[in-house]
């Protein structure tokens, strides 16, 4: 079966690989760890499933043709004794005639090939019978296979562990294989005969499927994370255990726990797995999310109150006896962080989205006009100091939590210009004459009708975390986008980008370019191009680890837009001078790459000509009846370089007129033979003529000096 191919579109800024895709797309995520043979994994929800698809790597080895088995024969050309077995034999067992369990054994080649871009080598379709809203990944440093021991759990270097929220309130635990399955084990009989055969959970790809129960209605968001408990009589860690939380819109808002085991069977039925913590709320959330560093924290938001950091390890109660499991029934609210207020009403902006930075020590959040700030939680500015102290919180505020660093993304004005737009009062209300309150009640209205449409907009924050290298700490990559205007940023490196931010604001300058990782948000132009018509509805990022290397100051992420039918995959365009995202390129390139062939003429000066020859550029012919004596003499020096020009240098012909060079033109054009055969550098010296036009004027007065290199 062929694997997708996308349609390529190269802009002046970007480079965009389009896949059209057979179903709608509901969310997508990339998989933080790479499969034994270096394959970037990424997975996407759709109306049946989650298809896996793996790009890039080394590719499988060639199928190896089976023989044909021999030809059965329509009777026999010996005579050959028949032997009728009696009834008395025993007939053949069932079970000697049962096939051997399939196991997959994938061959790749030796070494990754070399191609324009990374292709897709293979696409896995999971069928949960029911559409996939919502997929979960584990909030770790994207690594290799063999560095994904994290937090001790030894599993996820052979598997990749996911969840999926579904349309009919089921929320599921995946566990797949890192290795892609190979094209036999797709191509097996029992799959073909059997359309329920492939279906997750059946243990046909070695998948392990855990289902979570206790919800009503279907989940509005999901996050997962890996702990490693304690028990509270001997404090020893038991085994590295998956904590999912989810949030509903049952009652005013529901955030339920779940406590999932790693040491399922594939195929196994693992049963139905009940929450440890149910949390009621004044209001349904719209994302949450674990912290990378404090495993037990979660952020929360709510789009018209605040942003929220609960902690499901405390206990808000004390501890209760026939409490059973290593966590509380109950957990608490450690933190709230209140956003700004739409002037001039009492209503605070719509925030869009809320995500853990700085390795958990911050957060940043996305407004729904387009304003975005950063809450220094645990001190983590890059300054060294926080807003209240150098190792205290730099949160201060009590109805309105202040930024350490804010500003707005580009392209984002119309959504603040509507509030400033007085708006005519046509629902027929009194308005007051008084010019003051006139002014208060039309601002009121028009601030109003601002709200209404920033309600409507979408958005989101995605944060990717950069593996560390040697010149120095890891930092972290984040994507923002805002559907209504289709508008998509990325902030290459989070710390430079905030320490910029934090010296623009004191006034001690900023320098856009210092070092090799630039210090602004840069927004993808073009996006129209590869999503063709449809409207953005979410993306994701993935670690481009053939630039962390480089180290060049290019994005070393690669920016995944998610249409409704459709997946874009963003790189930077490497080919055009000054395209770089984000980078300082200088406009210098080679006329010709090193491994291409020169198709144009080029004229090389030759070796043994001088590198000074001298002309006279006199217009006045070579038979002039002045004297020598009135000729005109230079106005600059000899030596002067004003005059020194740079000239091909032809081959010296003999003295014509500019009728013989009329004749030799008209010749050159009128000849026909061998395209081999001519010399096509020759011929053009031989067409400008430039040395045979110089020589008629050197009899004219003004003599100057000309460079030929």
């Amino acid at each position: 079966m062929a694997q997708p191919t996308p349609r390529v579109r190269r802009t002046s800024q970007n480079t965009q690989y389009t896949y059209n895709l057979s179903r709608r797309i509901h969310d997508v995520k990339t998989y933080p760890v790479q499969s034994p043979q270096g394959a970037t994994i990424f997975l996407y929800g759709h109306d049946n499933g989650v298809s896996i698809v793996w790009k890039g790597g080394r590719r499988f080895k060639p199928v190896k043709k089976q023989p044909s088995p021999p030809e059965k024969q329509n009777g026999a050309t010996d005579d050959a004794v028949m032997i009728i077995d009696s009834d008395d034999d025993e007939p053949p067992s069932k079970s000697s005639k049962a096939p051997a369990p399939f196991t997959d054994k994938p061959e790749f080649e030796d070494s990754e090939e070399d191609t324009p871009y990374p292709e897709i080598i293979q696409t896995l379709d999971l069928s949960l019978g029911t559409a996939a809203l919502h997929l979960a990944v584990l909030p770790m440093t994207p690594c290799p296979a063999e560095d994904a021991a994290w937090e001790g759990a030894d599993v996820l270097k052979e598997n990749m562990v996911f969840t999926v929220a579904c349309a009919t309130n089921e929320l599921y635990v995946v566990a797949l294989p890192l290795t892609p399955p190979s094209p036999e084990s797709k191509a097996r009989p029992e799959l073909r005969s059997n359309l329920l055969a492939g279906k997750a959970g059946s243990g046909v790809w070695g998948e392990r499927v855990i289902f979570l129960g206790g919800q009503y209605k279907h989940s509005e968001g999901v996050a997962m994370s890996l702990i490693k408990p304690k028990t509270e009589r001997s404090g020893i860690s038991q085994k590295p255990r998956l904590v999912v939380a989810a949030h509903t819109r049952e009652a005013s808002g529901t955030l339920r726990l779940w406590d999932v085991p790693l040491d399922v069977q594939p195929g196994e039925a693992s049963g139905r797995i009940n929450p440890f913590q149910t949390e009621y709320l004044p209001s349904p959330l719209s994302s949450v999310s674990f912290n990378p560093t404090h495993l037990t924290q979660i952020l929360t938001v709510s789009t018209p109150h605040a942003v929220r950091i609960y902690d499901y390890a405390q206990p808000s109660l004390p501890p209760d006896d026939q409490a059973v499991g290593p966590f509380p029934s109950q957990g608490s609210w450690l933190l709230s962080l209140f956003h700004p207020f739409t002037r001039p009403t009492s209503t605070r902006k719509p925030i869009l989205d809320a995500a853990w930075i700085s390795h958990g020590r911050a957060v940043l959040a996305l407004l729904a006009d387009g304003t975005w700030g950063i809450w220094d939680v645990d001190g983590a500015s890059p300054l060294g100091g926080s807003l209240l102290g150098k190792n205290s919180s730099g949160i201060k505020g009590a109805a309105l939590t202040a930024f350490s660093a804010t500003g707005h993304v580009e392209g984002t004005g119309p959504l603040r210009a509507t509030a400033a737009v007085p708006r005519s009062n046509g629902n027929g209300e009194f308005v007051p004459m008084t010019p003051h309150t006139r002014r208060d009640a039309a601002a009121s209205l028009s601030a109003a009708g601002s709200l209404e449409r920033l309600v409507a907009v979408k958005g989101g924050i995605v944060v990717t975390a950069l593996p560390g290298n040697s010149s120095g700490s890891a930092d972290e990559s984040v994507v923002l986008w805002i559907g209504g205007l289709d508008n998509v940023s990325v902030i290459p490196a989070v710390s430079r980008f905030w320490d910029s931010q934090l010296r623009r604001s004191s006034g001690g300058g900023v320098n856009l370019f210092s070092g090799t990782t630039p210090t602004k948000m840069i927004r993808l132009h073009d996006l129209a191009t590869g999503l063709l018509g449809e409207r953005c509805c979410g993306v994701g990022a993935a670690v481009d680890f053939s630039k962390l290397k480089d180290n060049d100051g290019g994005l070393q992420i690669e920016v995944f837009v998610m249409g409704e039918s459709r997946l874009v995959i963003v790189q930077e365009c490497e080919d055009a001078p000054g395209a770089k995202i984000g980078g300082v390129v200088s406009t210098r390139r080679r006329l010709f790459d090193k491994k291409e062939q020169p198709s144009a003429i080029i004229v090389h000066p030759r070796p043994d000509q001088p590198r000074n020859v001298s002309f006279n550029l006199s217009v006045n012919k070579t038979r002039s009846l002045r004297d020598q004596s009135y000729g005109r003499e230079s106005i600059a020096p000899d030596d002067d370089a004003t005059h020194d020009f740079t000239l091909p240098i032809g081959r010296p012909k003999s003295s014509m007129g500019f009728g013989g060079f009329a004749s030799g033109l008209e010749a050159a054009a009128d000849v026909q033979g061998d395209d081999e055969g001519r010399d096509f550098e020759e011929e053009m010296l031989d067409i400008m003529e430039i040395d045979q036009a110089l020589t008629t004027m050197e009899s004219g007065g003004g003599r100057k000096r000309v460079s030929f290199t």
